[in-house]
């Protein structure tokens, strides 16, 4: 992979939790990378993933493990547009509320799956963020998200 120097954050969410940790993630993670777009998910489509990037899927959960009004557009061209993704690496932030047991956190895990059937390479394990555990999801995101960027743009051993 070459590595790319920006990041693009598509940001698919109803209540705007997931926007509020994305614009954290631009505020704290600016020295690791050139650059941060935050971009919500309105609107787009499997072409959004042309360029050369790192992507972040920052999407809560809506309804019964839904992805929000906001992405469903993106979510559905990965199925009715598909092409192979292979050079597309990225990374998952899911939000959800563990009382919905099963669809916990579902919105981000459903991109995380249509994107990994089209060759899509995530890096790093998904993060869940639980709306029940009191805690705040900018913050514990952000921390994340510094993380999992230095796993992101550490340079690959080649054979």
């Amino acid at each position: 992979m070459n590595t790319p120097t920006s990041l693009i954050i598509l940001v698919g969410s109803v209540t705007q939790t997931a926007m509020h940790m994305a614009h954290a993630i631009e505020l704290s993670c600016t020295d690791l990378v050139d650059g941060i777009q935050v971009r919500p998910m309105d609107g787009l489509d499997i072409r959004m993933f042309e360029g050369d990037a790192l992507y972040l899927i920052c999407s809560s959960t809506h309804g019964s493990g839904d992805v929000p009004e906001n992405a469903r557009a993106l979510y559905e061209s990965l199925g009715n547009e598909p092409r192979f993704l292979g050079h597309v690496h990225y990374g998952v932030m899911a939000l959800g509320d563990s009382s919905y047991g099963e669809t916990f956190c579902n919105g981000g895990l459903r991109f995380d799956e249509r994107l990994a059937d089209l060759g899509a390479v995530r890096i790093g394990d998904v993060f869940r963020h639980d709306a029940c555990a009191g805690t705040e999801a900018d913050v514990e995101g952000a921390v994340w998200c510094r993380k999992w960027l230095s796993t992101a743009l550490a340079p690959r051993a080649t054979a």
